[in-house]
């Protein structure tokens, strides 16, 4: 608005995609396999002028006191060694954060992490997000779907979780540091 950036805030009826999912099991696929469409719809968009996840990961990692220095070197010397892209990146992809209406579209909230980057790296962190609410087999599951539909090699995004687990992990939730702690010990998957 006047060439500077805004939020716009609108209501929307409808259902939160989690919500969904727990109440009819049955169409876990479907809705999986919607949630990972529109993911990756966001991800073929770019906003040049957006921050860079790269960028706000090393700020993240350089200004924790909450990860040991070696392992704080390992992760920095990893995320460098990753691609620069300008991948739309929600930064807080989950079903929480996808209504649908009843006529069945789909709107996207809570913009507020967004940045661009990797959709790897978006994906591992939707990953870790399944992961910490104790889905383990829909995390699996949403892994091996993203992969299949991006052409993005497993392998490529779990390369990308320990880094954003240790992001994560500056945030010093208590209830997270165990879980996120062994993520980001994680040499290597491959």
């Amino acid at each position: 608005i006047g060439n500077r950036w805004a939020l716009v805030f609108e209501h929307v009826d409808g259902t939160p995609l989690n919500v969904l999912m727990e109440h009819h099991p049955e169409k876990e696929d479907e809705y999986l396999n919607l949630f990972v469409d529109l993911q990756l719809e966001i991800q073929k968009r770019t906003a040049p002028l957006l921050n860079r996840l790269k960028d706000k990961f090393r700020r993240k990692l350089n200004n924790t006191n909450c990860i040991e220095e070696n392992t704080k070197f390992d992760l920095m010397q990893r995320l460098e060694g990753l691609e620069n892209l300008t991948q739309l990146c929600h930064g807080d992809f989950n079903p929480s954060n996808v209504i649908i209406k009843e006529d069945g579209s789909a709107y996207i909230i809570d913009w507020s992490h967004v940045t661009i980057g990797s959709g790897a790296a978006d994906a591992a962190r939707t990953f870790l997000l399944f992961s910490m609410d104790g889905k383990n087999e829909l995390a699996d599951k949403y892994m091996k779907l993203f992969a299949e539909k991006s052409g993005i090699e497993i392998r490529h995004i779990q390369r990308w979780v320990p880094i954003v687990a240790a992001t994560q992990m500056t945030k010093e939730k208590p209830e997270e540091r165990e879980f996120l702690s062994n993520w980001i010990n994680v040499v290597d998957f491959e």
